[in-house]
């Protein structure tokens, strides 16, 4: 097996991670740079967005959520809502996700024949962009998991980090040191997903 399907193989959704650094800030930098560089996009759109938040900052968009869901999630059912969010706060960083819609709607207007199309492009993209990351992340020694608590979260993440109203929040990827196995995964038979025909 290549190298490359190993790390595929390798990339699971680590729950138990920690805080201890794994490898320098700057690795964790180049891997976002190499992933926004060199993940494909349709028409060559580029409209994936990341923001790498560590530190403090990583902590801030935690806090942010649990701010946010307290305000929807009764009070007696709200102790394993925050289990789960200080589980991701316990994390190294967080990686936020993002589709420009400003260049999707350029798109659409510039080739209005795929115009329905561009939407669901981008999220293909974004996709693309969080499985690059993912596994790149585990590459090197981090567990990661792949989080939704957008759009409940958009407005307030948006304006902390002031970043453009334009960028949807597509999802959240808290990573850090891992401190427990993944769980046992199924697979369901190959010749009810695979078809081929020659």
């Amino acid at each position: 097996m290549s190298a490359f399907f190993e790390a595929i193989k390798k990339r699971r959704s680590y729950y138990g991670i920690s805080k201890e650094q794994v490898v320098a800030d700057e690795k964790i930098q180049e891997i976002i740079n190499e992933a926004v560089l060199h993940t494909p996009s349709s028409f060559n759109a580029q409209s994936t967005r990341v923001v790498l938040l560590l530190n403090e900052e990583h902590d801030k968009v935690w806090n942010i959520t649990a701010r946010e869901l307290r305000k929807i999630v009764p009070e007696e059912n709200f102790a394993s809502t925050e289990e789960k969010l200080n589980s991701f706060k316990a994390g190294y960083g967080t990686v936020l996700f993002f589709e420009d819609q400003e260049v999707i709607e350029g798109l659409q207007k510039n080739f209005a024949l795929y115009a329905e199309n561009f939407p669901v492009w981008a999220n293909q993209t974004n996709a693309m962009h969080q499985l690059v990351i993912w596994t790149a992340l585990e590459e090197v020694g981090f567990g990661a998991s792949l989080q939704h608590y957008n759009p409940i979260i958009d407005e307030s993440v948006q304006e902390e980090w002031s970043l453009p109203s334009t960028w949807k929040l597509i999802a959240q990827m808290p990573f850090g040191k891992p401190t427990a196995e993944p769980g046992d995964k199924e697979f369901k038979p190959l010749e009810d997903r695979v078809k081929i025909f020659k």
